[in-house]
């Protein structure tokens, strides 16, 4: 079954927590503190595989979670780290942030990575808090939490060339005269229901993917039909063979076809229009298509790339596949442009506030703000001095002028995520 489109759900690991510890050898007096941090929490991370062509496995597994960093030990040890989660999907993969709809990555050649979502940071162990005034602190960090993202994968196959047209034009049967393919073939619209791909191998020991684009007709880029589906497939083709059918008994005006798959590409995406083309009418074994063949080239343009075939009979294909490895030898690489984390587009903005402040009730306030809460999940709060820095540090932050400016009192509760306190 071909699959192109899903979504998944990960979650890096969180980092481990920093150890409260002290030395406790024979000679050493006053040894002072030995925790140790941290190991930093599992990433996530994405390889393409050439060897997949879709994205079938994620239908039954959408989940994925990586390991936390081990806690930092006694004698200053370091935890370890957590290993990596590895999700191996087909090149070709573009991975778009479900929540904001942006392209984080795309994954176009073999064995090249993407992490996803970074493993939290391992907490501080209290031997990095010794001061001249505190030497045996009962500090220490806890490990960052790791991240959980939303994201949505799209398989847009990588072909040199893609075929393009009408249902029942001749595709599934030139991919299987000029490959060694074997497309499902039958004489009836959508027989072909998923792309199909094939290597054409030619005398002069050059070679190129071409891919079967089937589903096209009119209104497929707002949704009709099975074309919506995989137009995203022919954004990556270099160039395009543009299969026009000659039967003069098929009811159909070929140049308005022509004209309407045209119309269609260039709805989806107005680059593709830009690539080389080659027009192909094909079936010219069929009584009378030659007819209409000098027909269609009237109407067309003088410098117009056109290669007329009988699949069938294998006419014109040897040539139609030499001249297509020679207009491919000549067309541009596909750029795709990537809204990374490294390019951003700065404006001004008026500065945040790091922190908001809401009344619950007569004497309660709920404190909300990413750097306050990411504050608090570092924070170790089982021992008296972790408490006291994390008074210490909401205070340099101005929640406690907040508080009183919005009317908390001595006794008042203050709740931060899912930690609540007695302000004083």
């Amino acid at each position: 079954m071909f699959v192109d489109n899903v979504k998944i759900t990960v979650k890096s690991g969180k980092g481990g927590d920093g150890a409260v510890a002290f030395r406790h050898e024979k000679y050493v007096p006053l040894g002072g503190p030995s925790g140790g941090d941290g190991g930093r929490g599992g990433d996530i991370i994405l390889k393409a595989n050439e060897g997949m062509n879709t994205l079938m496995d994620f239908r039954y597994k959408r989940i994925f979670k990586a390991q936390p960093g081990q806690n930092g030990q006694i004698k200053g040890m370091y935890g370890h780290k957590a290993d990596p989660v590895y999700i191996v999907v087909p090149t070709g993969t573009s991975i778009y942030d479900e929540d904001s709809g942006r392209l984080v990555g795309d994954l176009t050649e073999n064995n090249q990575e993407l992490v996803v979502a970074k493993g939290g940071d391992g907490g501080r162990g209290n031997i990095h808090f010794a001061t001249s005034k505190n030497q045996a602190p009962e500090v220490a960090e806890n490990g960052e939490p790791g991240q959980e993202k939303h994201l949505k994968l799209e398989l847009k196959l990588i072909a040199d060339v893609g075929l393009v047209g009408f249902p029942s034009v001749g595709k599934s049967t030139l991919l299987s005269v000029a490959t060694s393919a074997k497309p499902k073939i039958a004489a009836y619209h959508f027989t072909t229901l998923s792309p199909n791909l094939g290597m054409v191998k030619l005398e002069n020991g050059q070679d190129f993917v071409i891919a079967d684009l089937p589903g096209l007709i009119e209104g497929a880029s707002n949704g009709v039909g099975l074309g919506i589906q995989f137009l995203r497939h022919v954004e990556r083709t270099r160039v395009i063979l543009h299969l026009v059918d000659m039967d003069p008994n098929n009811g159909r005006e070929p140049y308005d076809d022509y004209l309407a798959i045209r119309k269609e590409l260039g709805n989806y995406d107005a680059n593709v229009l830009k690539r080389p083309e080659i027009i192909v009418p094909t079936k010219l074994d069929i009584p009378g298509s030659e007819e209409r063949l000098a027909e269609f080239k009237e109407k067309l343009d003088a410098d117009a790339d056109i290669f007329p075939i009988s699949s069938v009979q294998h006419t014109g294909v040897k040539d139609l596949m030499n001249h297509t490895s020679e207009v491919l030898s000549k067309a541009e690489p596909i750029h795709i442009d990537v809204q990374t984390d490294d390019s951003k587009e700065y404006n001004f903005e008026p500065e945040k506030k790091q922190f908001t402040i809401e009344k619950d009730a007569e004497h309660s306030f709920v404190v909300k703000g990413d750097r306050v809460e990411l504050l608090l999940q570092r924070t170790n709060l089982d021992h008296q001095d972790g408490i006291m820095r994390f008074a210490r540090q909401l205070k340099s932050m101005g929640i406690e002028d907040a508080l009183i400016e919005a009317g908390a009192e001595s006794g008042d509760s203050v709740t931060i995520l899912d930690f609540t306190f007695e302000f004083i």
